[in-house]
């Protein structure tokens, strides 16, 4: 039986599967979609994306908030960059209530939170795919976590909460103009997030 997440409604430009632990960089055209499938379930996607042409127009986590006036990502949600130009919109999206507040985990944060700082690392993730494409560290901006759940109390506590994510669940980004997309399919294994066991994660590039 075909899984929903293996029915693509267009031609499949590229089709990969991340590693555990591992960071995936790309361009996509206007147009394309891109495809995250979370392949075991409670798997955090960590996410930034750029404009291909101008990399200073970058993802813009508070603006993308403000003018969705939501604190989660879902079908519809258009993420906007610092410019206020769309860069995604979310077409597709089968688990919901992705994060946009809880940002990477980091060999800083690791020590300061678990006293582990030479655990892998989504920060060091993005170092190494921005390298990639001429980029550095003070490209790196907020980013957003697809399948990755942060619930905020009515007095503003919030912490990192278990995946709400099942297995194939996915989320399909539609391309509002030429941009270049960065993945940590998150490593962190000292909180919930990945319930405790990195896994791997499908990404899926077509032209509808």
């Amino acid at each position: 039986m075909t899984a929903a997440w293996e029915r693509i409604p267009g031609m499949v430009i590229s089709n990969e599967v991340i590693a555990a632990r591992a960071g995936w960089s790309r361009t996509l055209s206007r147009g394309q979609v891109l495809r995250l499938v979370d392949l075991e379930g409670k798997q955090a996607v960590d996410f930034l994306c750029y404009n291909a042409a101008d990399g200073e127009d970058r993802y813009a986590a508070a603006d993308t908030m403000k003018i969705n006036a939501n604190i989660f990502i879902g079908k519809g949600t258009v993420l906007y960059s610092v410019n206020c130009n769309p860069i995604f919109t979310v077409i597709e999206d089968t688990c919901g209530f992705h994060d946009t507040i809880g940002g990477c985990c980091s060999s800083a944060l690791n020590r300061k939170r678990y006293g582990k700082p030479e655990d892998p690392n989504c920060r060091a993730n993005f170092l190494r795919e921005l390298a990639r494409h001429g980029m550095g560290p003070r490209d790196m901006v907020a980013n957003l976590n697809f399948f990755m759940y942060v619930p905020v109390g009515a007095n503003g506590a919030m912490d990192m909460g278990p995946s709400r994510s099942k297995p194939g669940d996915y989320v399909d980004l539609r391309a509002e103009m030429d941009v270049l997309a960065l993945i940590s399919n998150c490593p962190q294994m000292n909180n919930p997030v990945n319930d405790y066991k990195p896994t791997p994660v499908r990404a899926i590039v077509y032209q509808p």
